[in-house]
């Protein structure tokens, strides 16, 4: 077995993936390893024979899958970001990971390691798999070719060392600080209504018009003048059923439905009159709605205003789904392929709305092979460009960094003329989850060996306690700073410690305690900053404790 194995890297591939992500799935005490399951496979069958090990191109091209569809859907948020507090709170993250960097260095010289196996211990106590391909490639362009092999299995076992505690100890950290500073989620999704994430459901209610204050003003005017954050559909005066205009004025008796929180919907019901048990919504003769997915390329990057549905079609936009999100649309909302909009039109031009929206569920599983292939292909090219540092050293952001910068331009950029850089978000998940795994499985397989060997020695678990120490000191650093000193509402600031992490896992807790997606703003926010930090430490780490 071990030899078809061996001969066969096809089927060694697949049968890590096979047998390491469904083990990831296993929850202990309510943490699983996810995805990272696939190395720790890896890592077991790759330590049954030191040939038994994946092709290079293999990892190299799944970090390069990984960090490039990440950047894509990371763009956009990570710029709105550096809009409210991103300034600061990157700043933060970049001297929490040089904390970290200065704790590596401290345990380098207490426990005498090996400058590869240091560097594949920060990333792994960090969890940054990029970071862990920098090294790999750095090593791999400064290394003397007889002792490759060797030097580039030190840093993934010191990483796959560190990685677990690297995740466990970062959900430790939130559940302890949470507990003691008895956090209350809930109240603290009440105040940051005004970052657009969905807290909450969204609802849809009829509400009677009864009130003298609601009808003297537009609605434009009644929605800024009291902040509401809703959206109105129908509205029947008299007998007739129509769509509202934003310059138009509620009338006494007018049925209205409108869209959105529950706390927000009763703040509007309060204001205008009472809620009403009538569904007006339900009364499809004239006006109907419908949920269409956004595949048209022409609409993709562009805000929801410059559409001028009302004008053109005599539509509105009432509710925004992407991926399992229900986002509540505004004028400034910038539609994305695979979106799927909630319409509400004419009954008879619903057909024209459709076929304007594109509607086609093949057309959004399809990638655009020219950009996506030319945008991966500009960003392995930056990896490549040297960056001089001092001492006639020099950097490269390899196939992990380049990608991802060059992913987070053309995410944020959305169009260049009629090239759609941005992928449809079941595509972008389906590449990101597929690249994470081939890395996975390939530097496991190739450092299995090596890892077995290690920990079974004298060092190994000298080396989990040093990676547990910096994880634990940099998550616990992070807490305490941004929530005692700065003031950063924990919701946001367990995601921007996801962030730091660049930890799915940890995210999908945070996620877990808040019980709303605000946790994803904060990670957002700083994952690209992170991600870039980790490489650069990581690699520099490596290049001052290599130094003669």
């Amino acid at each position: 077995m071990l030899k078809i194995l061996i001969e066969n890297p096809l089927l060694l591939l697949f049968l890590v993936a096979a047998v390491g992500y469904p083990l990831g799935r296993i929850r202990i005490r309510g943490s699983s390893l996810g995805v990272a399951s696939v190395l720790f496979t890896g890592l077991a069958i790759g330590s049954l024979h030191p040939d038994l090990k994946l092709p290079e191109v293999v990892y190299m091209l799944g970090v390069a899958l990984f960090v490039y569809t990440v950047g894509l859907a990371n763009g956009p948020a990570f710029v709105a970001s550096l809009r409210r507090a991103g300034l600061r709170d990157n700043l933060l993250v970049t001297g929490i990971l040089m904390l970290g960097a200065g704790l590596t260095l401290a345990a380098h010289r207490f426990l005498h390691l090996k400058p590869a196996l240091t560097a594949g211990m920060f990333s792994g106590s960090l969890t940054c798999t990029p970071a862990l391909a920098a090294i790999l490639d750095t090593i791999k362009h400064s290394a003397p070719r007889e002792a490759l092999n060797k030097l580039l299995s030190d840093p993934v076992v010191g990483y796959s060392i560190a990685y677990p505690v690297g995740v466990i100890g970062t959900i430790l950290a939130v559940s302890l600080m949470q507990k003691i500073w008895k956090i209350d989620y809930a109240a603290e999704a009440k105040e940051l209504r005004g970052y657009g994430v969905a807290t909450e459901p969204l609802k849809n209610i009829t509400i009677l018009v009864n009130r003298p204050e609601a009808t003297g003003a537009t609605i434009e005017k009644l929605i800024k003048d009291n902040n509401w954050d809703v959206i109105f559909g129908r509205v029947r005066h008299g007998g007739a059923i129509s769509l509202p205009d934003p310059k138009s004025c509620f009338s006494a008796g007018d049925l209205v439905t409108s869209v959105g929180s529950t706390e927000e919907l009763a703040r509007v019901a309060a204001f205008l009159g009472e809620q009403s048990a009538e569904e007006i919504d339900l009364d499809r003769r004239e006006f109907d709605f419908r949920r269409i997915f956004v595949s048209n390329p022409r609409l993709a990057g562009r805000r929801l205003r410059d559409l001028r549905l009302k004008e053109r079609y005599g539509a509105i936009v009432s509710r925004i789904r992407r991926g399992d999100n229900e986002i509540l649309p505004h004028g400034d909302t910038v539609l994305e392929l695979g979106d799927r909009v909630r319409v509400i039109s004419d009954r008879e031009r619903m057909d024209e709305v459709s076929a304007f929206f594109g509607d086609s569920y093949r057309a959004v599983s399809e990638v655009d092979i020219l950009t996506f292939s030319l945008g991966l292909a500009i960003g392995l090219f930056v990896g490549t460009v040297p960056i001089p540092l001092p001492g006639d050293a020099e950097l490269k952001l390899g196939f992990a960094g380049g990608p991802l910068i060059t992913a987070l331009i053309l995410g944020t950029l959305g169009r260049t003329g009629p090239m759609v850089w941005s992928l449809p978000y079941g595509a972008n998940r389906t590449l990101r989850q597929i690249g994470l795994i081939l890395f996975l499985a390939g530097v496991g397989t190739r450092a299995g060996y090596g890892f077995a060997t290690t920990f079974a020695g004298e060092g190994g678990l000298l080396l989990f306690a040093a990676g547990a120490a910096i994880t634990c000191s940099t998550a616990m650093a992070m807490l305490w700073i941004g929530y005692r000193l700065l003031k950063i509402p924990m919701s946001l600031l367990i995601g921007m410690l996801a962030g730091l992490q660049t930890q799915s896992a940890v995210l999908g807790f945070a996620m877990e305690q808040t019980r709303n997606d605000l946790p994803t703003v904060g990670y957002a926010s700083v994952y690209p900053v992170a991600t870039i930090a980790k490489i650069i430490l990581a690699q520099l780490l490596l290049l001052f404790l290599m130094k003669p």
